[in-house]
């Protein structure tokens, strides 16, 4: 019998799999930070009701049955027995109440993408085809202003309106990255800490860096969005991985 089989009584089984299966691997990279980052997952409509992980519970022991469920438009929330840690509560919840189009959500202090936001220039210019993927498709916070509490995620949830813009760049702090599903938003993420991490070790050579034209990264960054089935097959993989270790995500 697959762990996957080992399955709870509880709603929304495969999506949470598919996230807790996210937490796993994003510990496996470390692109954690300790017990403090968080990921979301919409659950109905509107996107108020949404799936995110237990306050202060490491990725790396994180089951689909650890998985809790917050209600964005519920001001009691935090009063609750299962509340949710209150930044979390602060940035996914404010993103989630303004954003509709971001069924899912990741933010993680992950260490290239934190280098990134802590330059006074925290653009991601498109010196190979992961930074390409991400040409005209970030925007970058310039007015972090402390932990991410009520009005804090409030502010940033505005910075995300642009449907076409799927990566915030927090700066002085880490990265959002959102998308429709968690396959879609996992995929950004690797990709974006990948790109990251390749402009900063560029940057630390010294040397002139080859720049592509905004007509090669857009193009690049077309063909990537309508590559078939990367995204999932990335996750499917994780999950193979996982199971054939005989995790317990998936319980």
């Amino acid at each position: 019998m697959s762990v996957t089989d080992l399955r709870p009584n509880l709603e929304n089984w495969p999506e949470r799999v598919d996230l807790a299966a996210a937490f796993r691997w994003t510990a496996r990279l470390n692109m954690h930070e300790g017990v403090a980052n968080h990921f979301s997952l919409a659950i109905n409509a509107d996107g108020t009701r949404f799936l995110m992980n237990p306050n202060q519970m490491h990725f790396a022991r994180i089951r689909a049955s650890d998985l809790i469920v917050v209600d964005a438009n519920d001001p009691e929330t935090l009063a609750g027995p299962d509340a949710p840690d209150p930044t979390a509560w602060g940035l996914h919840g404010g993103l989630h109440r303004h954003c509709p189009h971001a069924r899912c959500a990741m933010h993680v202090h992950s260490i290239h993408a934190t280098v990134l936001a802590s330059l006074a220039d925290s653009s991601l210019p498109p010196i190979d085809q992961n930074c390409a993927t991400f040409f005209n498709r970030y925007v970058i916070d310039d007015g972090y202003g402390g932990l991410a509490f009520e009005d804090e995620g409030e502010r940033c949830a505005a910075l995300l309106t642009d449907p076409k813009k799927k990566v915030m760049i927090m700066g002085n702090h880490g990265v959002m990255v959102i998308g429709d599903t968690v396959a879609e938003t996992f995929n950004r993420l690797y990709y974006f800490e990948r790109a990251a991490e390749t402009y900063i070790r560029a940057l630390q050579t010294g040397r002139e860096l080859r720049v592509l034209s905004d007509a090669v990264a857009e193009k690049t960054a077309r063909e990537l969005e309508a590559y078939p089935e990367q995204d999932t097959r990335h996750l499917s993989e994780l999950k193979a991985i996982l199971d054939a270790e005989g995790s317990n995500y998936a319980s």
